[in-house]
C-alpha cells in the first residue's frame, strides 16, 4: 500500500455514502476545520454540520454535506460516522432553500417556547446551511453556474 493513500469511508445509519482510496479529507470538527493527509496522527473528533471535501487520488474532488457525527483517523484510514450525509450532486437546492426558510421562520416563532424545541430547530437550520454550502462548493469545483 502506498503511503500517499488514505482508505476513506463515510457512513450514515442508512448507507455507505462513499468508500474509496483518496489523497486527502477535509472535515468540520468542533475545534475547527481539519485536513487529513496520509500518515496523519491518529485522532477521534466530533464533527459539526458542514462540508466534507475529499481529494481523490486522480485529483478530482468530492463534496458532501453532513449534519454532524464523528471522525476517526488512523495511519492509513479515515472513517466518518455521520448522522446524515449527502453528496452535493444529490442535493436539490430549491428544496434546501425552502426548508431553510421554513426553519428560520419557525425559529422566530419558537423563541417564546421551550429551549429543546428551539435547539432542535437550530440544528435543522445548521443542517440546511451545510447542505447549501456543499452544493455551492461542488458547483464551484465543477464550474457549474
Amino acid at each position: 500500500m502506498s503511503n500517499k493513500i488514505i482508505n476513506f469511508e463515510i457512513v450514515t445509519p442508512e448507507r455507505v455514502v462513499l468508500k474509496e482510496e483518496v489523497a486527502q479529507v477535509t472535515a468540520p470538527t468542533k475545534q475547527g476545520e481539519i485536513t487529513v493527509l496520509p500518515n496523519h496522527i491518529p485522532l477521534v473528533a466530533s464533527l459539526m454540520p458542514g462540508v466534507i471535501e475529499v481529494v481523490k487520488t486522480d485529483g478530482t474532488r468530492e463534496v458532501m454535506s453532513i449534519s454532524g457525527g464523528f471522525i476517526e483517523v488512523l495511519k492509513d484510514k479515515v472513517v466518518i460516522l455521520a448522522d446524515t450525509a449527502e453528496r452535493a450532486e444529490e442535493i436539490d437546492v430549491k428544496r434546501v432553500e425552502e426548508a431553510r426558510r421554513m426553519a428560520e421562520q419557525t425559529i422566530k416563532e419558537m423563541r417564546k417556547y421551550d429551549q429543546k424545541s428551539f435547539t432542535d430547530v437550530s440544528a435543522r437550520i445548521a443542517k440546511e446551511l451545510a447542505r447549501t454550502k456543499a452544493v455551492k462548493r461542488w458547483k464551484r469545483i465543477k464550474k457549474i453556474d
